[in-house]
């Protein structure tokens, strides 16, 4: 953008003959840039203050909410006990939908959940015949197992995504690799509740995808690396360990076909030109001997 602006200035005052123009729209691009320094400032510093209010709003609702502990004190759940901690995780569930994309609201609500679950299940195990406590257990299981499944996967999603973009930003491949596989550890996680469900399924397969994308760039890399070094056999050797893996790994990208098209045309051209390398050799071994 500066450098379009002092461009832009330089054009326009050079039109109209002005003696320095360069000067004059240099100076004007210093004021761009610096001003767009600020601004830059200003942005991080409100983004920064955001997000530590919703830190604070978080650490508040868990600090104001029941623990898991209290949830688990009186040996049997009355009704009454029973309504007030449905309706603490509502309001939980809540606070946490309004922080938007901040993972731990959603993983705390979840922890909140199973245990609510575990108890009333252990509960339903001992309560008596005809007694209304069945009822309003069960309606409080319904409730709280909904939001059991929505704060899991969103947790999920959020997390995942987070650290899938994490691992594209990153450089080299051992970070890309292991943030890919924090990221696949949270949705097989998840994966453990709902192991049907076609969010969590969908997103690892795109996950490994990515993974195994990631190991294939790599040997191309690595391939290319050593043709430009004159070694065409470590080449072929590494684009067929490349190609090895799209295969086995079932790589379901749209640039697959392209990809191993890319590779295998590679391999055939590497040949070619170790075939000539060898002709060369020999041929020149033999003018030596003679």
């Amino acid at each position: 953008m500066t450098i379009a602006f002092f461009f832009l200035v330089w054009g326009i005052l050079h039109e109209g003959e002005e003696e320095t123009p360069w000067m004059v729209a240099g100076i004007g691009a210093s004021v761009v840039l610096g001003s767009a320094v600020v601004m830059r400032e200003i942005f991080l510093r409100k983004a920064k203050n955001r997000y530590l209010l919703v830190e604070r709003t978080l650490d508040y609702n868990v600090k104001h909410f029941p623990s898991q502990s209290r949830l688990g004190e009186e040996n049997k759940l009355s009704l009454e006990r029973n309504a007030a901690i449905i309706k603490d995780i509502q309001k939980k569930s809540e606070a946490a939908r309004s922080l938007g994309k901040v993972s731990g609201g959603h993983l705390e609500v979840f922890e909140i959940c199973s245990e609510y679950l575990s108890i009333t299940e252990r509960q339903m195990e001992t309560v008596g015949v005809g007694s209304p406590r069945i009822a309003a257990l069960r309606r409080g299981r319904e409730i709280v197992g909904e939001l059991h499944r929505y704060h899991l996967l969103s947790w999920a999603e959020i997390e995942s995504r987070t650290l899938t973009q994490k691992a594209r930003n990153y450089v080299t491949i051992s970070e890309k690799l292991n943030t890919a596989q924090e990221a696949l550890t949270v949705l097989n996680s998840a994966l453990q509740f709902y192991p049907n469900d076609p969010q969590l399924t969908q997103s690892e397969s795109a996950l490994k995808d990515f993974t195994a994308s990631i190991k294939v760039s790599h040997w191309i890399e690595q391939a290319e690396r050593a043709v430009f070094k004159g070694n065409y056999k470590r080449g072929i050797s590494l684009y067929r360990d490349a190609l090895f893996f799209l295969a086995r790994e079932d790589v379901k990208t749209k640039d697959r076909e392209a990809i191993a098209a890319k590779i295998n045309f590679e391999i055939e051209s590497l040949r070619g030109l170790s075939a000539k390398k060898e002709i060369i050799k020999n041929s020149t071994q033999s003018y030596e001997n003679d």
